[in-house]
């Protein structure tokens, strides 16, 4: 083993519909926002809520399958790890942003949450089996696009 653990595990609400793209190689990647809460007093003893909002980013199959079921207010379970990157903002400083790169994925909520979300307003199809998560089809003949250490940050649309 070696002595390091990098796991994120969040539930929570997507922010907004995820936003599929692909890399010039043509891999999937989505990207998408997700909000959790925590609840806790202050010193005072009154109550407070914190929202704290997370970037999520899928890769490849996850990314199609997010895509395709996730819409915005919806309750998931995100299993991943985290991931800094580095920029400039538009005033030229730098800045750090922090990722969840997705490696699982769950559709949490009540068959009503699913219902609403297969509505023809939304143009999205439902999974068969609400509150499981999405799994792939069978593999098939298509050649397999790169892994996520094959991908470089320039390869990334957004």
């Amino acid at each position: 083993m070696s002595g390091s653990v990098n796991k994120v595990i969040l539930i929570g609400r997507l922010g907004r519909d995820p936003e599929l793209k692909y890399t010039p190689s043509g891999a999937p990647v989505a990207k998408f926002s997700l909000a959790t809460d925590e609840s806790f007093k202050d010193r005072t003893g009154e109550k407070q809520n914190r929202t704290e909002w997370h970037n999520i980013v899928a890769w490849n199959k996850l990314a199609e399958i997010c895509g395709e079921y996730l819409t915005k207010g919806k309750l998931v379970y995100i299993e991943g790890s985290i991931r800094s990157r580095q920029y400039e903002d538009q005033a030229g400083n730098k800045r750090t942003a922090y990722d969840i790169i997705a490696n699982q994925m769950q559709m949490l909520g009540s068959k009503a949450d699913t219902e609403r979300a297969a509505s023809p307003a939304t143009d999205r199809a439902a999974p068969a089996r609400p509150g499981v998560a999405a799994t792939p089809p069978p593999p098939s003949s298509e050649p397999v696009p790169p892994s996520d250490s094959d991908i470089s940050d320039e390869d990334i649309p957004f």
